[in-house]
């Protein structure tokens, strides 16, 4: 069973490095690395082309933001398992991979499998910040402002074929929407497994401003509506609110 992880990368010097060893240091070797960059103008492609025996592919072109450079990636990707990896995450230990592989291929009925993820300092990746401990889906919890760690979402490529990649009229929260109409609409098989599979830096497009977050969550009631899904303002505010209070005090 091939996987294939795609990362995203934009001016991404200070962090690729990291990002490619973990994937390359997996136990598991069945892995197709795609790489898709937006024309970086700093030393991320060099960084690259230095490392090019160790991953698949490398795409590099002006795109029309991150979700159109992750359509890309699984366009030209051919494995069985499709994740992806952001140029600032890596993989919390060597086993993430084996144990995604080996969940997949002993339960052929799981379509989707994902986990928890912790967002650690900026500068010193061995501080934690924030434990984005994640829980079983059950139907609702979108609209009760749940969502998976998109970056320990992994999805047999035949989902994406039956139900579509990235809506690119969303440009902060395509993730939660793609993971909406997977899970809530479509009604995929998913499992959570409470382990820790990815440490992701602070100050990624989604959190880097309070004005990021206030457009992710609209876009999130957006795709809500757009599904037909409940939602209660109040309820959703309240309830993300308290989950992420938790997080910052779970570390």
């Amino acid at each position: 069973m091939k996987i294939s992880i795609i990362t995203v990368t934009l001016n991404s010097a200070s962090v690729i490095q990291q990002c490619l060893t973990s994937v390359r240091m997996q136990k598991y070797k069945n892995i197709e690395h795609v790489i898709v960059d937006g024309k970086s103008d700093d030393e991320t492609l060099t960084i690259l082309e230095s490392q090019r025996n160790n991953f698949a592919s490398l795409i590099s072109e002006s795109d029309d933001g991150i979700y159109d450079a992750m359509n890309k990636g699984i366009k030209i990707t051919t494995g069985d398992i499709i994740g992806f990896l952001n140029s600032d995450d890596f993989y919390a230990n060597n086993k993430v991979l084996s144990t995604v592989a080996n969940i997949f291929m002993n339960n052929p009925t799981i379509d989707a499998c994902y986990s928890d993820l912790i967002y650690v300092d900026k500068l010193t990746a061995s501080k934690t910040v924030r434990y984005f401990k994640s829980s079983k889906f059950q139907p609702g919890l979108f609209s009760k402002g749940w969502c998976p760690p998109h970056p320990t979402f992994f999805v047999r490529r035949s989902i994406f074929e039956k139900y579509g990649n990235f809506d690119l009229d969303l440009k902060i929260a395509s993730d939660v929407d793609l993971m909406i109409r997977f899970l809530e609409v479509h009604k995929i098989q998913c499992l959570y497994v409470p382990e820790i599979w990815v440490k992701m830096r602070m100050g990624g497009t989604t959190n880097k401003s309070f004005k990021n977050i206030f457009i992710q969550n609209q876009e999130i009631i957006l795709s809500l509506k757009k599904n037909n899904l409940p939602i209660n303002k109040i309820n959703f505010f309240t309830n993300k609110i308290i989950s992420r209070a938790k997080q910052y005090l779970k570390r």
